[in-house]
């Protein structure tokens, strides 16, 4: 009977066994950076210390939540008794009565308007830099409700584009806003009240 030799398979050289080691190490450390990085990166939405998901706070003013019946502050920069200043601690509110602003029956701002306005942006550039700014224009009850809207609306934008083009506060810190007749700081009853709930007010929210 004939004698058949089987000769044993080469076995690979030690160099393509290494070449296969490194490369598995090398696709783990890729898989585990990937997972890593995953992980790790905020949500846009969320962050916090235990991953949890957790809202990010809105840091835009909540312009819905101001008291105009404030607490009235002094204020040593504001030397006009015709400015009224009032502070909640998180914003400040300066306002001027319409007949102080605005001659009767006109909208172009009064010299006497002008210069108690030159008094407060100077406030504002010195002590507000970067704030966000409201302009809000308010108006007694006498009217219709949407006639006074429109009212409020175009007399704090003319005190918004003095604040901007002559005050040098910057345009866009600055927006326009109307309360119209809503938001009454004394009684419509009689003609002091009334006066008294037509004013412009400049509430500033202080850069955080």
């Amino acid at each position: 009977m004939a004698h058949l030799e089987v000769e044993p398979k080469p076995s690979r050289p030690w160099w393509v066994w290494l070449l296969i080691v490194l490369l598995v190490i090398l696709l783990a450390g890729l898989l585990m950076s990937k997972c890593n990085n995953e992980s790790t990166t905020a949500d846009p939405d969320t962050i916090a210390a235990d991953n949890t998901r957790t809202p990010i706070a809105k840091t835009a003013p909540d312009w819905a939540s101001i008291d105009f019946n404030s607490a009235t502050q002094t204020d040593a920069d504001i030397t006009d008794a015709d400015i009224q200043t009032r502070s909640s601690g998180t914003y400040t509110i300066y306002s001027l009565g319409e007949n102080i602003l605005f001659p009767t029956a006109g909208n172009d701002l009064s010299e006497n308007g002008v210069q108690k306005l030159r008094m407060i942006a100077d406030v504002l550039n010195k002590r507000f830099e970067g704030a966000t700014i409201g302009v809000f224009g308010s108006t007694d009850s006498t009217g219709p409700a949407d006639e006074n809207k429109e009212l409020g609306k175009e007399r704090a934008a003319t005190v918004r584009n003095w604040l901007t083009e002559k005050g040098s506060v910057p345009a866009d810190n600055v927006s326009v806003q109307s309360l119209g007749e809503t938001e009454p700081v004394a009684t419509n009853e009689t003609k002091a009240g009334r006066q008294q709930n037509r004013n412009v007010s400049i509430v500033v929210f202080p850069k955080q």
